[in-house]
């Protein structure tokens, strides 16, 4: 979660120190096992290198889901028999957007208005998948702030998966293709809107520090990443204009990444706050992690389902029927813990809300 990083005084690079140590340790052969091995090359190496290979899985759980296979499934009760764990498996199950980011995002979306900047957007992985509208929400949102936005239907991941996990040979090669891909030199910013990988992609040069071919680009990339609520407060937000929107009590979950990695705090609460209708009550423990942590609901389970729940319990006293989060992972969990308690409550990205607003001006006027 990286509240060490926020908490050591010494400024302590945390995040560095766990991905050499993870490498150190994956190098030894520490864990080895054949079944570990087979997971590790089937995910990291195999998967996450092409996301042409990870659409395609989307696209048949997506089917498996449009066609109600998981729905029968489900209520067959033919899952009882699987181990616990695999039950809790398969209800952290997301569901796959009908059209992901290349299907809803030209290649070029103009600005509106006069251009007054160049800039690229990152689609993702899981948010590709998951969550492709908060993608088109952003395209939008940029293009309204007088944004040229480049939007490449192919991508790469950014890496950080990879690097977290100790593969730091394959991370350096994912940060070498999306440099290549979004030359910094050519955009006056590249734009994440996952705090989980912003916080990797702002890393590049350290990563790439001993490639003398990579390694001045990877400073100018580093310089030229940002988060997209940290861009448009830098570039002048435009508030939407009140039309009698109605009021909604949002509340706001910090995604650890974007708090801790990248320091971003206060820009996407004024985001919140200038949508009209939008009354924000704080969360207490904003910046505590909800439990998802990249895999962390996978990999250590009662923790993550502990964090979780004490997360929404905060929400609760809010009176909030809305969580803003700017991270996939965190959107997820939120979502998953939301309905098995049985909690009316929608999870929301900041843009999101924000492109809303915008609509909603365009259809009052």
């Amino acid at each position: 979660c990286l509240a060490c990083t926020s908490a050591c005084p010494a400024g302590v690079n945390y995040a560095e120190l766990f991905e050499h140590a993870r490498a150190e340790v994956e190098e030894r052969r520490v864990l080895a096992s054949p079944f570990r091995r087979f997971i590790r090359w089937f995910t990291i190496a195999w998967l996450f290198m092409d996301l042409r290979r990870l659409r395609s899985l989307g696209r048949l759980l997506r089917a498996y889901q449009a066609l109600g296979l998981q729905s029968l499934v489900r209520r067959s009760g033919v899952l009882r028999f699987l181990p616990r764990r695999l039950r809790e498996l398969e209800a952290m199950t997301p569901t796959i957007q009908r059209r992901f980011s290349a299907d809803l995002i030209p290649e070029t979306t103009p600005a509106a208005g006069r251009r007054r900047y160049r800039v690229a957007l990152l689609t993702g992985c899981a948010q590709d998948l998951i969550f492709s509208d908060i993608n088109r929400d952003t395209a939008e949102v940029l293009a309204r702030h007088g944004c040229e936005v480049h939007t490449p239907a192919r991508q790469s991941c950014c890496g950080s998966l990879h690097g977290h996990n100790g593969e730091l040979t394959l991370a350096a090669e994912l940060a070498r293709r999306n440099i290549d891909q979004f030359p910094p030199d050519q955009f006056d910013a590249i734009i994440s809107n996952a705090g989980g990988c912003g916080s990797h992609l702002k890393h590049y040069a350290s990563l790439l520090q001993s490639d003398s071919a990579y390694r001045d680009r990877a400073r100018l990339w580093d310089r030229k990443l940002k988060d997209i609520h940290e861009w448009l407060i830098e570039i002048g937000l435009q508030p939407p204009v009140a039309n009698g929107q109605p009021r909604q009590v949002v509340t706001y979950h910090e995604s650890c990444h974007l708090a801790h990695g990248q320091k971003i705090t206060g820009q996407p609460r004024a985001i919140l706050r200038a949508i009209p209708g939008v009354e924000l009550a704080e969360l207490p423990e904003s910046d505590w992690c909800c439990g998802s942590a990249g895999i962390y609901n996978i990999t250590q389970p009662a923790m993550a389902e502990a964090l979780l729940d004490r997360k929404l319990r905060h929400v609760q006293t809010t009176g909030a029927t809305i969580v803003a989060n700017a991270n996939p992972g965190c959107l997820l969990q939120l979502v998953n813990g939301a309905r098995q308690r049985g909690l009316h409550l929608r999870v929301a990205h900041p843009i999101t809300l924000l492109a809303e607003a915008y609509r909603q001006e365009r259809h009052s006027a």
